[in-house]
């Protein structure tokens, strides 16, 4: 019998190489959703090669775009989430959630009633609504993987580990472009230079988060959460070839080291399959193993990792506020309008406010409340930065 599958944010990296596994394996799968945001080609393009009858498309243009082509005649095209029980009769055996931003949580959310195994790849999602997915995962007895190479790594490696038995987790980071790079430079680096990530093909927002390194900072949020271990237990550590994922030291003197090769194939396509299907993988390289090149990470070069020791072991608002600080400089920077070192430089500066530190005493409820406190912060920031 065919797999039934949904992937929300097909037309983006995640998206595609998911696509690209299943291809291979047409015969065993069934899409019944596929959803994009702007790229309305791309995602006409999948829907034919799978006869998929069901389109998200959330642009309004491109969604008015699409509905000219003659196959949306022949399928249901929504600009929206909302009629969600219209396509999912029963529940699907598998959905890929990879739209990113703060707009993937509530797709998020309203479809985990909907499948049997939601795989997540929204970092904002876990960071500012993981109670309230975890809730819902609860609810409708839904299995959950993280998809982020980091965090898969690590939900493998403690399959069948005692959480008493952790002592310590480290999540690797690569350094980004400017590892090496002297703090002086920093100051007139561009955004070519900037966006371009000496291991991963990245978008330009991931790009720009991974060379100020808040994206480790984030991973570190999402690993507290999704796995319940408090910040004391973890820690990011250097690896600039990104070829380990993750380390975890256990209490009884053993260590597990968890190495794939540097692409998300791997974490997406062991979210699909059981552990016993086969990938074509390479072979394990010793030349980076007998040089993993480990370093500590130099919080004057990467000054936001400092915003670790802002964080309560508590879920509150405040991990809102911090996503939207950090989206609002990176649009801000890559638009020319500010400098590469004012992204931390002014972050740091603005998280210790007492208008943003309060958020640290606010639990969030619901859905609407992070969207719109995440909208209002953006807003906010706008205003400060234009004064």
């Amino acid at each position: 019998m065919k797999k039934k599958i949904a992937i929300l944010g097909s037309t983006g990296s995640i998206g595609k190489t998911l696509i690209n596994i299943i291809k291979k394996d047409k015969k065993n799968f069934e899409i019944i959703l596929l959803s994009a945001d702007e790229n309305y080609k791309e995602l006409l393009k999948q829907a034919k090669l799978f006869r998929v009858k069901n389109l998200i498309i959330t642009n309004i243009k491109s969604f008015n775009k699409i509905q000219k082509d003659n196959y949306s005649k022949k399928i249901k095209i929504y600009n929206n989430f909302n009629n969600l029980e219209k396509i999912f009769k029963k529940k699907i055996d598998y959905t890929m959630n990879s739209i990113s931003g703060i707009q993937g949580l509530k797709p998020t959310i309203e479809i985990i009633k909907y499948t049997k195994k939601i795989a997540i790849a929204n970092k904002e999602a876990i960071i500012c609504g993981w109670d309230l997915i975890e809730k819902e995962l609860d609810k409708h007895k839904t299995k959950f993987v993280p998809v982020d190479s980091e965090h898969f790594s690590i939900w493998y490696a403690l399959q069948d580990i005692e959480k008493s038995l952790i002592e310590k987790i480290y999540l690797t980071a690569s350094g980004g472009p400017f590892l090496d790079k002297s703090i002086k430079k920093l100051k007139k680096v561009n955004i070519n230079q900037v966006t371009n990530h000496p291991n991963w093909k990245m978008g330009k927002k991931i790009s720009t988060d991974s060379a100020t390194m808040i994206n480790k900072v984030f991973e570190v949020i999402e690993a507290k959460k999704i796995f319940k271990i408090p910040y004391n237990k973890l820690a990011i550590i250097i690896h600039p070839k990104s070829y380990v994922h993750a380390i975890i030291k256990l209490r009884n003197g053993l260590t597990k080291i968890i190495v794939h090769d540097t692409n998300m194939k791997i974490p997406i396509f062991n979210s699909l399959y059981s552990s016993k299907k086969i990938i074509n993988s390479k072979k394990l390289n010793f030349k980076i193993l007998n040089n993993l090149d480990f370093r500590d990470v130099n919080s004057k070069k990467f000054p936001l990792i400092k915003v670790l020791k802002m964080l309560s072991n508590n879920t509150s608002l405040f991990e809102t506020i911090l996503v939207s600080i950090n989206d609002k400089f990176v649009e801000l920077f890559l638009r020319n309008k500010i400098k590469f070192t004012d992204i931390s430089k002014k972050m740091n500066k603005i998280l210790n406010l007492y208008s943003f530190k309060k958020y640290k005493k606010i639990k969030p409820k619901n859905i609407e409340e992070i969207v719109e406190v995440n909208t209002k912060i953006k807003n906010e920031i706008e205003y400060l930065i234009t004064k």
